[in-house]
């Protein structure tokens, strides 16, 4: 039948079309077919967030996560948490930029022009003449993906947004009593002695059986997993590899050294002196002009008689610096100075003296007074500088072409890395206990989380092939293949009995120690006087807890202080049982000056942000949010603006 099938295929594929295509026509295609995707999961003001929305998002987020942290786990990124953490942050911002729209909050040319100023990557930009490398610019902003005008659109957005909040959180203030009062209780101190109940001391009041022991191994089976392991053979291609396998021609670095001779010696330097007669750029053009036929008198005069261009200087410059000296600048390179001054000093020969010069600072005369040459050195000397220089620019070519040969590799002889390392002459490695997420403090292609996820994947493990070739950092690429095994299993009690009976041990004596601190402070409480047993008093606070456990402490402020003493009682898990017993409460110390500043700064912060977390509720309100996607259980808790 199939055989019949196979020589009538395209009149069944006929057959099929003409029955198929009716039926949809008669029934209809469920939306579901192509509305999957596009399902909504939040709405804003009226306006849906789909699911394309939201994929695309946490597409942008992890990719930037990834190329500012290369070793993280895939994993953690492709979580439901940060999922939803994607969702919420996507729905404040569609919450700002309606509320945004709603005030007519709108960014002008000036305003973007100044926050562009303020970004130190575009303000590197600038030229010595103030004028911006529009270029330049343009590939800074190309190299995140955008055109200009589409990064100036975000940015013109951003601080329309910010002025959203900016009115609110940007007007939160205290008074110095409220500040006080708020800060006097965070950092209250109390005098408290202390009962600690430690498992240590009840150890040897446990004995457990065998029978104990296996109701405990049963009960606990998840504690006693051992994870899955491999042992994985590795390549690793990167600019280091690719240029070891470079062989420079002599020709071709004798002509380097011909071209770069100027650059590999090093920059000239210049020396000159100065007369300057001070007109700012802002000065009045009047002012200027005065300051302009100033230097013009002052330059006729050096030149008449220039071995007097010194003297002129000291009492003619205004530069206040170089005018003691005679003017004189010392040796400079190329950058040290404004453009038309570098200019005009670099066009000069030694002993000339220039036309009156305009700069930013006014108007200068410039007598070049020594030239300072770098020796050229010989090609031998220069030869392993070069070679290392020319061989980083080749590795650089050379490695998008060798990559795409890796990938190739990998993919077409995919039952081994051998063929690959041997044809790009690359090492071999091998690793032993990999598993599926990277280990503590582990570094290079292994603590990668996407070639792990690459080599734990079900046709990796089964049929031991090669992962693809993956990005494992800046020109870098991995690929790797599982030689070896192990299934996640639990380890039977006969080897794991001695782990299994110390936590037993520490589990009980842990419920021996807090059933004893509970019977003392039961006692406590209803006797007179000191009872024995308690520490010394010690003052504890949130700032100061005197190496008493968190949980201690927070009992302990928490505890009511209407009538003294009080007595807590807090169960420290593992750690044991503490008992506490509150004497009296001990008046803050007031701070100096400088510190009362900082706490009162961080009472402020703290209250700002919560006065604009509780307007961003208010505007969720306001614009009718709804997020339908559900909430993953570890997720709970107030969103963060």
């Amino acid at each position: 039948m199939f055989e019949s099938i196979r020589k009538h295929s395209k009149v069944v594929m006929l057959l099929l079309f003409l029955l198929i295509i009716p039926s949809f026509v008669l029934v209809g295609i469920d939306r579901s077919y192509f509305s999957q995707k596009s399902s909504v999961v939040a709405r804003v003001d009226g306006h849906d967030i789909s699911q394309t929305d939201w994929d695309n998002a946490h597409k942008v987020e992890t990719d930037r996560i990834r190329a500012q942290s290369p070793t993280v786990d895939a994993k953690l990124l492709d979580s439901p948490q940060a999922r939803y953490a994607t969702l919420e942050r996507l729905v404040r911002d569609r919450v700002f930029q309606a509320a945004s729209q709603k005030m007519h909050l709108v960014t002008s040319d000036s305003r973007l022009a100044r926050s562009l100023q303020e970004i130190p990557a575009i303000a590197a930009l600038k030229r010595p003449d103030g004028s911006l490398d529009a270029e330049a610019y343009r590939a800074l902003v190309g190299a995140q993906g955008m055109s200009p005008e589409g990064f100036e659109a975000n940015v013109r957005r951003d601080i329309s947004v910010n002025q959203v909040l900016g009115g609110v959180m940007g007007t939160a203030f205290g008074t110095d009593a409220q500040v006080k009062l708020a800060l006097d209780a965070l950092y209250q101190r109390r005098e408290v002695q202390v009962a600690r109940f430690n498992p240590a001391d009840f150890a040897g009041k446990v004995t457990p059986s065998d029978a104990d022991l296996e109701a405990y191994y049963k009960a606990h089976t998840a504690d006693f997993q051992q994870a899955e392991q491999a042992t994985v053979e590795y390549v690793v291609l990167d600019l280091d590899s690719v240029r070891a396998g470079i062989t420079l021609n002599e020709d071709d670095l004798r002509t380097y050294y011909k071209e770069n001779l100027t650059r590999l010696a090093g920059k000239e330097e210049r020396r000159a002196s100065h007369i300057l007669i001070n007109a700012s750029k802002d000065a009045p053009a009047a002012d200027r002009e005065k300051a302009k036929a100033r230097a013009t008198q002052l330059l006729e005069q050096v030149r008449k008689a220039p071995a007097t261009f010194a003297e002129v200087a000291k009492k003619s410059s205004d530069d206040t610096g170089s005018a003691p000296a005679g003017g004189d600048l010392n040796f400079f390179g190329r950058g040290a100075m404004v453009k038309p001054f570098e200019d005009a000093a670099f066009a000069m020969k030694k002993g000339d003296i220039s036309d009156v010069v305009e700069t930013d600072f006014g108007y200068h005369i410039i007598m070049l007074t020594d030239i300072k040459t770098p020796r050229q050195p010989n090609f031998e000397e220069l030869r392993p500088s070069m070679e290392a220089e020319l061989k980083q620019q080749q590795a650089q070519r050379k490695f998008a072409e060798v990559a795409e040969s890796f990938a190739n590799g990998v993919y077409e002889q995919s039952d081994s890395l051998k063929p690959v390392a041997e044809k790009l002459k690359l090492k071999v490695q091998t690793a032993t206990g990999v598993t599926r997420s990277p280990a503590p403090g582990a570094t290079g292609p292994l603590a990668n989380g996407k070639l792990l996820e690459a080599l734990f994947s079900a046709e990796s493990l089964e049929n031991k092939r090669n992962t693809e070739a993956v990005e494992v950092g800046p020109s870098q690429m991995a690929a790797a293949r599982v030689t070896a095994y192990t299934a996640a299993r639990t380890l039977p009690l006969d080897e794991v009995r001695a782990r299994v009976r110390t936590l037993y041990v520490a589990e009980k004596s842990a419920e021996l120690a807090r059933k004893e601190g509970e019977a003392k402070l039961a006692a406590w409480k209803s006797a007179a006087g000191n009872p024995a047993g308690l520490q010394a008093a010690v003052v504890v606070s949130r700032d100061q807890p005197q190496n008493q456990p968190r949980p201690l402490v927070d009992a302990v402020l928490g505890a009511s202080t209407a009538a003294l003493p009080a007595w807590v009682g807090v169960d420290l898990g593992a750690q044991g049982y503490a008992v506490a017993k509150v004497t009296r409460i001990v008046p803050r110390d007031a701070p100096n000056e400088q510190v009362a500043r900082q706490e009162r700064q961080q009472y402020l912060q703290w209250w700002s942000n919560a006065e604009g977390l509780a307007y961003y509720e208010l505007l969720k309100e306001r614009f009718k949010v709804q997020i339908k996607a559900p909430r993953p259980q570890s997720a709970a808790g107030a969103s963060e603006i």
